[in-house]
């Protein structure tokens, strides 16, 4: 080839690249993981070989404190200003959607036929957002305390029952061998409340909204079966088992240390208890008489009502839907994978591996919050309740007002929708 056929074909193949990069649409990303360095390390990289892959879209990220992350949206949605993909907490997901912050996803669903529940997004009978996680809790102690006070190792197909529940925490207190019996994490508040403990009162066959019409909190939150559980709940604080106030120190380290029996936590924290002990195991949630329940639904990604590029927002959250990136999330910050072949793939939820048992958890056991709009205040009214009663409120003049409260919020906005 002559010098100027040659200087000619790579004139025509850098113009071709420069052409090709330029036409490259730029699309924002918020996530909230500001200060997490593994967790961004995973994001960047999955931006970047979204952006390597193919000549149409790159992303650009922006990443804030959890914290404030809601109230960054919410502001940005206020001023007309939200990125074109944004990440959500699954339950917060309907309210958004609903006040025009998020549209429908467009991508091919059948890339999450195989995904755990929890992690798929619907409001209104569409998707809206898909997680590449989600987070279980489980009742964690030792098998050596289990044996010393002689109690039956529950099984997913044989979970304990109300009853077993009670006499386990009464041999544990009756041992003199801990402060509690049981750790519920009582230092941490917010979402923590209707997580962790709605199960409970769903278990029980109660629930912090009627789900068949999303229109009342008459009878599920107040019934005969939430009096119940509200009654059980006070128990474990003015019988001595749990903590109504408890320090932020205990609820870290708290089991570690010796200080209780049983831990209510999640799997995010299951591998500094594996640290702690070699005969860690995670029991599935009492069922109280409905079944056992626990909770379901993490962050998820989404595309903004705002984004005049949704086809390039949602090929974006298609991309991150591989297992490779599943497998990559729960590897770096310990959650559980969306399906069960990136699963597989992890050291922690693979068969066999330390921490499979919540895979299998989620499966069987797991329960979305309600999925309204109303949820965000919902979940505030149901907090306040449950504190108020764990520190001596009448159960039912609070469970009453609880629906009082959720009752009117959900009239002053027209039904949500529903």
């Amino acid at each position: 080839m002559s010098k100027a056929k040659w200087m000619t074909g790579a004139a025509i193949a850098v113009a071709a690249w420069g052409s090709m990069a330029q036409a490259q649409t730029t699309l924002s990303l918020w996530y909230h993981g500001a200060g997490n360095e593994v967790e961004a390390k995973i994001i960047n990289q999955i931006v970047a070989d979204f952006n390597g892959s193919q000549a149409d879209w790159k992303v650009e990220l922006q990443s804030f404190p959890q914290a404030a992350y809601n109230d960054s949206v919410v502001a940005g949605a206020l001023a007309g200003n939200l990125p074109d993909i944004l990440d959500v907490d699954g339950p917060v997901m309907p309210n958004w959607a609903w006040s025009g912050y998020m549209q429908p996803l467009q991508i091919d669903e059948t890339k999450i036929e195989t995904f755990l529940p929890g992690p798929k997004g619907y409001w209104d009978g569409k998707l809206y957002s898909v997680g590449l996680w989600d987070a279980a809790v489980a009742l964690v102690t030792r098998q050596s305390y289990l044996d010393e006070l002689g109690l039956r190792t529950p099984t997913l197909d044989a979970p304990w029952t109300a009853e077993e529940f009670q006499a386990a925490l009464d041999a544990a207190k009756a041992s003199g061998k801990f402060e509690y019996a049981l750790d519920l994490g009582t230092a941490w508040t917010g979402e923590w409340y209707p997580y962790a403990f709605s199960p409970f009162l769903q278990s029980f066959g109660g629930d912090i909204v009627d789900r068949s019409t999303y229109k009342t909190a008459e009878g599920a939150l107040n019934g005969d079966a939430a009096i119940a559980f509200g009654n059980w709940w006070q128990g474990l604080f003015t019988g001595g088992y749990a903590q109504a106030t408890q320090d932020p120190a205990d609820r870290d380290g708290g089991f570690a240390a010796g200080k209780y029996a049983f831990s209510w936590n999640g799997n995010w924290a299951a591998l500094n208890a594996l640290a702690a002990f070699d005969d860690v195991v995670f029991l599935p949630a009492p069922n109280f008489g409905a079944g056992s329940k626990i909770g379901a639904a993490s962050w998820q990604f989404g595309v903004s009502a705002k984004s005049a590029h949704p086809d390039g927002a949602s090929a974006f959250i298609e991309f991150a839907l591989q297992d490779k990136y599943l497998a990559d999330f729960s590897n770096g910050i310990g959650l559980i994978p969306a399906t069960k072949t990136a699963a597989a793939m992890t050291e922690n939820y693979k068969d066999g591996g330390p921490m499979a048992v919540f895979f299998g958890l989620t499966e069987a056991q797991a329960l979305v919050r309600p999925v309204t709009p109303g949820y965000v205040v919902q979940a505030k009214v149901f907090e306040k309740a449950l504190a108020d009663i764990a520190n001596g409120a009448d159960v039912a003049s609070t469970l009453d007002a609880a629906v009082d409260e959720i009752n009117a919020d959900i009239e002053k906005n027209g039904g949500y929708g529903h």
